[in-house]
């Protein structure tokens, strides 16, 4: 925790120096940048709520209550259930933050209710489901006419969890099949605030089998899948009719499926995170969906 009276806040400190020094303290902490960009729009919604010359330690429960109601009630903007849940989340973070650093004596939003929302479940595939795309993706392999994009494709996903706008970003450089530590693909950040997700996943003898035979197909240069996100999604689609799947497989049930998959397997939790590629806050509501994914 910083030394926030070093850094001149104090409870006589107004509310928007008091929300600059929380987001300097959330991106020390690593925290995702839509997880601050998120917070600290939700905390200085309420400064323009509060008049200017108000400072932290005057703020009351009330006060945090009537500023809910009118988001709520009189704001003339939409505030759906979920943006309710974030924005209390928000200001008890901060105000928790100020209140163990000593900054406040009381905590006026402890005692601010809740509104927790249940985010919908992500779908993942049954190991049924996943032999069955397997075998489709196999077929292709072995046609008259080999495409291996599918399985090269399907495999990586389902190996390595990796989200959509990362699959689409990679190069063939981003396969080491030479690493010290074995074959592994680098899923790397071209923006330093990204870092964090930065990450070197293993991959499977399958993969890198296939891998071969596509990259003498396609011979990709630039970009690993060098097809518009469209046509790759496609792909997917594809795999699920041809294997009669009621589900559309996709980039984010692929995700699912793998997280579920390691889980089910043994491996630790904060390895799962680390894979994913996720900051210990947003592992939070992962975690949670897991948990209800796995006990499906």
């Amino acid at each position: 925790m910083p030394d926030l009276k070093t850094a001149h806040i104090a409870a006589q400190t107004t509310l928007n120096p008091a929300i600059h020094g929380w987001e300097i303290y959330l991106n020390d902490q690593d925290s995702s940048p839509h997880t601050v960009k998120a917070f600290i729009g939700d905390m200085k919604l309420l400064a323009s709520y509060l008049p200017p010359d108000r400072s932290i330690g005057s703020i009351t429960t009330g006060d945090l209550n009537n500023f809910l109601k009118w988001m709520q009630e009189v704001r003339d903007v939409p505030c759906s259930p979920k943006t309710l849940a974030r924005r209390i989340t928000s200001i008890k973070a901060f105000f928790r933050w100020l209140h163990s650093a000593g900054v406040l004596l009381v905590d006026p939003a402890e005692k601010v209710v809740q509104k927790s929302v249940r985010s919908p479940l992500p779908e993942a595939l049954t190991p049924t489901e996943v032999e069955a795309v397997y075998e489709i993706a196999e077929a292709y392999r072995r046609a008259e006419k080999p495409d291996t994009r599918y399985l090269v494709l399907l495999d990586l996903l389902l190996t390595t969890g990796i989200k959509k706008s990362e699959c689409l970003s990679l190069s063939p450089n981003h396969v080491h099949l030479d690493a010290d530590e074995g074959p592994i693909l680098f899923v790397r950040y071209n923006n330093p605030r990204h870092r964090y997700k930065e990450r070197k996943i293993p991959l499977s003898e399958n993969w890198i089998a296939a891998y071969q035979e596509y990259l003498a197909q396609c011979n990709p240069t630039d970009r690993l899948f060098p097809w518009s996100q469209r046509r790759l999604e496609y792909l997917l689609e594809d795999l699920s009719n041809a294997a009669g799947l009621e589900k559309h497989l996709s980039f984010s049930m692929c995700r699912w499926t793998c997280a579920v998959t390691d889980w089910r397997s043994g491996m630790e939790q904060d390895k799962i995170r680390q894979k994913l590629g996720v900051s210990k806050v947003q592992w939070r509501e992962v975690n949670q969906k897991l948990r209800r994914l796995v006990a499906q």
